[in-house]
């Protein structure tokens, strides 16, 4: 039997639900606040956005499941004939209040057209303002291990694609340590289909648990006004990596999609400082340096 596009959106719910639970208990203060919305064309959503939290500064978790005519603009980009479209998927970015844990990003999607066309995509990437190498290896064994229970190609193939996709050209920099990142997975046969699908289900749910070890290792790490300038400047690149570079970004407002849960990637507060170089030997010059495709964090 086919995969059911309302079974894929339901699902997607579930993990969206599963998540907001984890980074509760995670925080230990706020909460979520749900904003549930529609889309004129077709569809809607709900986008959670993270409130009052002792270590989360700015988060969204954001469910949607939209439908309609498939704008021309994106015909064109996805080299693909007229018919009408559904996506669905969950997003998220977390923006700690603290400069020594990461920012990390999830998304999990899935786009069909009523020709038949379908796939599925996603992703989960880190972006440390400070990169330990200790953290590094931690993430990326724990997304390989995942990619190994359903395909050992998987982690290889798709880190390569996320150190190419994360990647800011105009500044040669990479956005974080990269991850995974993979687009059109897609079979004829409904038994690998329905693989691909517990797949991408289980990025998703990686992703709570990743993200509330660095929640309780790297919360009570001391720092000060040095960190929080940094950290500022860290956000800056990742504002113009999403508003530059970001096919979801722009995926979402050229869709006509919800401006507000498009753009809650944002950070709260960032900064840019006229050709600003860190001092030699620190550790802000140390990220600098390792901020670089290809690098194998797995045996660093």
């Amino acid at each position: 039997m086919r995969l059911d596009k309302q079974i894929i959106a339901h699902d997607f719910m579930q993990i969206q639900d599963h998540i907001c639970q984890e980074l509760d208990l995670g925080d230990g203060q706020g909460k979520f606040k749900e904003d549930k919305w529609t889309r004129p064309e077709g569809g809607g959503g709900r986008t959670r956005i993270f409130d009052n939290g002792k270590i989360i500064e700015k988060g969204g978790v954001a469910f949607s499941a939209v439908e309609g005519p498939t704008p021309d603009k994106i015909l064109q980009k996805l080299q693909l004939e007229q018919a009408d479209f559904f996506a669905t998927g969950v997003s998220i970015v977390i923006h700690p209040e603290s400069p020594m844990i990461p920012i990390i990003h999830m998304n999990i999607r899935y786009f069909e057209m009523s020709s038949g066309v379908r796939w599925f995509g996603g992703g989960i990437d880190l972006t440390p303002h400070y990169i330990d190498i200790e953290d590094a290896k931690f993430f990326h064994q724990q997304v390989k291990d995942t990619c190994d229970q359903y395909n050992t190609s998987y982690y290889p193939k798709f880190k390569k694609w996320a150190d190419d996709y994360f990647y800011l050209k105009h500044r040669q920099e990479t956005r974080g340590i990269g991850g995974i990142f993979f687009d059109r997975l897609v079979s004829e046969d409904e038994d690998e289909m329905k693989q691909i699908f517990d797949f991408v289900k289980s990025v998703g749910y990686l992703f709570p648990k990743i993200y509330r070890h660095f929640m309780a290792k790297n919360s009570q790490l001391p720092y000060g006004e040095q960190e929080q300038k940094w950290q500022a400047l860290r956000r800056g690149r990742y504002v113009e990596f999403n508003l530059v570079w970001d096919a979801g970004t722009k995926f979402g407002l050229d869709t006509n999609g919800r401006t507000e849960s498009i753009l809650m990637s944002m950070p709260p507060i960032a900064n840019w400082e006229y050709m600003h170089q860190p001092e030699a030997g620190s550790k802000e010059a140390f990220t600098l340096e390792h901020l670089k495709k290809d690098i194998d964090w797995l045996s660093y």
